[in-house]
C-alpha cells in the first residue's frame, strides 16, 4: 500500500523548534552519465503548496508545475551540481554530499536546521537531520525532491541533444537496457562517469 504524502506535521514541529529548516535531496546518483544535482528549498509556512510528494511518485508534469511554484513561493532555494569527473574523484556520495553543502550554502536564508535524505553534512553552521525516505516525511525535501529532478531532467534532454544515440531524452543517463546497448555500439562519452560498473567493463 503506498504511503500518503507528507502532510506537514514534521515540517511543523521542527520549524517550532529550530526556526527555519531547509530541505535537502539529490537526483542521479545512479546514473551512468550526466551529474548529479542537488537542491535545497526552504518553504514558506504562509503561502502553501499543494500536491508536494516525494518526486518519484509524481508525472513529469505534476513536477514541473510543483518546481515552478516551489520557485515562486519558497523562502528561497538553491541548486548544485556535481559532474563526471568531479563524480570519478570524489566518490559518488563524497560529491553529493559536496553539492548538497554548496546549495545549503547558495541558500539567501540562513536555515536554523537542514534535512537531508539519509546523507550527513558536514562543515555547515546548522545541525542536520539525515533521515531515510525524508523525501516522503517533509514537505521541505519533498519540495527540494521535485526542484532537483526537473533541473536534472532539462539538463540531460540537453545534453542528449550534443550526444545523440544514448537516450538521455528518455532514460536521463540511468542504465536502461537501450543505454546500456549505445554504451557497447557508440563507447563513453565525456559525461559518463568512468569509474562506475558498467564503464569499467568497457574500459
Amino acid at each position: 500500500m503506498r504511503a500518503a504524502p507528507p502532510d506537514g506535521a514534521l515540517d511543523h514541529e521542527l520549524r517550532r523548534r529550530h526556526g527555519l529548516i531547509a530541505g535537502v535531496d539529490e537526483v542521479g546518483r545512479g546514473a551512468l552519465a550526466g551529474p548529479v544535482t542537488v537542491a535545497a528549498v526552504i518553504l514558506d509556512p504562509g503561502r502553501a503548496i499543494a500536491g508536494l510528494d516525494d518526486s518519484k511518485r509524481l508525472t513529469p508534469r505534476k513536477r514541473e508545475r510543483l518546481a515552478d511554484e516551489i520557485r515562486a513561493r519558497a523562502v528561497c532555494w538553491a541548486v548544485a551540481h556535481r559532474g563526471p569527473a568531479a563524480i570519478d574523484r570524489l566518490n559518488i556520495l563524497e560529491a553529493t554530499r559536496e553539492a548538497m553543502t554548496e546549495a545549503v550554502l547558495a541558500l539567501d536564508r540562513a536555515p536554523g536546521l537542514v534535512v537531508t535524505d539519509a546523507v550527513a553534512l558536514r562543515g555547515l553552521h546548522a545541525p542536520v537531520l539525515a533521515e531515510t525516505h525524508a523525501d516522503a516525511r517533509y514537505l521541505c525535501v519533498a519540495a527540494a525532491s521535485i526542484l532537483a529532478k526537473v533541473v536534472r531532467d532539462r539538463t540531460m534532454v540537453s545534453l542528449a541533444r550534443e550526444h545523440p544515440g544514448y537516450g538521455w531524452e528518455t532514460n536521463k543517463g540511468y542504465p536502461s537496457p537501450g543505454h546500456l546497448a549505445a554504451l557497447r555500439r557508440l563507447g563513453a562519452t565525456a559525461q559518463h562517469r568512468r569509474t562506475f560498473a558498467p564503464l569499467r567493463v568497457l574500459a
